[in-house]
């Protein structure tokens, strides 16, 4: 009878955590998204003899609908992502094309930069397409942190193989991120930056991706300006209005 009780009680401890770990990663991905959101970004790509930076607008609504609009340089201007759903679609203006993007397609360079189209335009949930653990804590900057390890579900299609996540315990911030391919391999880490008040979060403005393999490349995203909770109707997130928004 202890025997059982104490199975029974280790399975539990075990249960609870990984729904603890679930609702941690949950709440910092609801914190940084919102309801709806609308961004002003500047992306930087930086590389060992040159660098480069585009102006960017997003628009998502909750996780199935995001819109990204590239503003600058002049060449990319009108550049558009769209994700409905497990859906996404690249509108390229000098071509008059809209296409559609295959799954094999999300684990590609976005527009050049270390980030990844899934990472982008999130076809895959955090949320969801993962099992999440608690595996220790640590200390980033003065603040303590969860680390939560993610190992993708058996049915999900995600780009990823696992993700080692660091969450601030008081605010659930996601302070740094490790991307591991299907062999184990560290591919990509993501550090954030300078934590501020943004329209009433606390949010970090700065991010940096930095693949393992190049040496001096990253990719720098700074938010310029947030907002969150306005009001946006599903029918924005559209192929029409990919095509004309500016």
């Amino acid at each position: 009878m202890r025997l059982i009780i104490f199975i029974v009680a280790i399975y539990c401890s075990v249960s609870l955590q990984a729904q603890t770990a679930k609702e941690i990663v949950q709440k910092a991905d609801e914190k940084l998204r919102g309801n709806t959101s609308q961004v002003e970004l500047t992306i930087t790509t930086v590389r060992p003899n040159w660098t480069r930076s585009m102006e960017v607008k997003a628009w998502m609504k909750g996780n199935d609908l995001s819109m990204i609009l590239i503003q600058s340089p002049a060449k990319d201007r009108g550049i558009a992502f769209l994700k409905r759903k497990k859906e996404v679609w690249n509108w390229i203006p000098s071509l008059e094309r809209n296409i559609k993007l295959p799954p094999s397609m999300m684990s590609q360079s976005w527009m050049g930069t270390d980030f990844t189209n899934d990472d982008l335009v999130k076809e895959s949930s955090i949320v969801n397409d993962y099992d999440h653990s608690i595996i220790g804590d640590t200390m980033i900057d003065r603040r303590n942190c969860y680390i939560i390890k993610m190992i993708p579900k058996a049915e999900a299609v995600v780009v990823w193989g696992k993700l080692i996540v660091y969450i601030d315990k008081k605010d659930l911030i996601e302070l740094h991120t490790r991307f591991y391919n299907e062999e184990g391999e560290l591919i990509n880490i993501m550090n954030a930056y300078d934590v501020k008040m943004m329209d009433n979060r606390l949010i970090p403005t700065r991010l940096e991706m930095i693949p393992m393999d190049k040496i001096n490349h990253k990719t720098v995203m700074i938010y310029r300006s947030i907002k969150y909770n306005r009001p946006i109707e599903d029918g924005f997130f559209s192929a029409e209005k990919m095509r004309t928004i500016n």
